[in-house]
């Protein structure tokens, strides 16, 4: 009887954690034999912001992850964040919203960038205290962009200018490249046929200090561990 009860509880438990996965991309890692609660954040698809993206979308909300790392800070079932990246941007209130939530945690944080962290996703995945690169794995960074109508008038170049220095500033304060070579990337005319930018790969990253080191979700969470103190 005891034993199909704990089987039934470890079914609950499974159940509970892949429902959780698919509402929300998030998962407590608590099996490790250093005993060691790890909250895994992952952002994928498209960052939404004020407006909802369309159904088939892949996107990560922003109202979704504030009030979880909110959670995160005041839990003290959580021992450190890892952050697991695969995102094409989207929108910048939103995006440097989560990034000064994640760089602001007095839990440990670390970021691995999967597939791509592009546009606005190059702020969140500097905002972790430490952050990892996989080979393949690329970052975009390009000038700010807008949808909808837009007034010609030299105010809106100034609106654009102030949202660009806002986020080159926090890219800067939480990585090891100058604001100067970051707006050089920026506007970069001799890589994208039709835009402006950079797109660096995998050691690239370390080597402009965006990144801190070449790295997979071994690495990741090797070094995660080691910055949580002993109990």
């Amino acid at each position: 009887m005891a034993d199909t009860e704990k089987e039934n509880s470890k079914a609950d438990l499974q159940e509970k954690e892949e429902e959780q996965i698919k509402e929300s991309g998030q998962l407590l890692l608590d099996g490790n034999d250093k005993k060691k609660k790890i909250h895994l954040m992952s952002i994928i698809g498209e960052i939404e912001g004020h407006e909802n993206l369309p159904n088939h979308s892949k996107t990560t909300k922003y109202e979704h992850v504030l009030p979880k790392l909110a959670s995160i800070e005041d839990s003290s079932n959580v021992d450190g964040v890892l952050l697991l990246l695969n995102t094409v941007g989207g929108d910048v209130e939103a995006g440097l919203a989560i990034a000064e939530m994640i760089a602001s945690l007095s839990k440990p944080t670390v970021s691995l960038v999967l597939g791509g962290s592009h546009s606005i996703g190059v702020p969140i995945a500097t905002s972790a205290n430490y952050s990892f690169i996989v080979p393949s794995g690329t970052m975009v960074i390009h000038p700010v962009r807008m949808n909808g109508t837009i007034i010609g008038a030299p105010q809106t170049y100034d609106y654009f200018k102030q949202m660009q220095d806002r986020i080159i500033g926090f890219i800067s304060t939480h990585c090891n490249t100058s604001k100067e070579r970051l707006e050089e990337m920026m506007l970069n005319t001799g890589m994208l046929t039709k835009d402006l930018g950079t797109i660096l790969v995998g050691e690239e990253t370390v080597k402009e200090g965006l990144i801190n080191e070449v790295g997979g979700i071994r690495e990741a969470l090797t070094k995660l561990y080691e910055m949580i103190p002993d109990k």
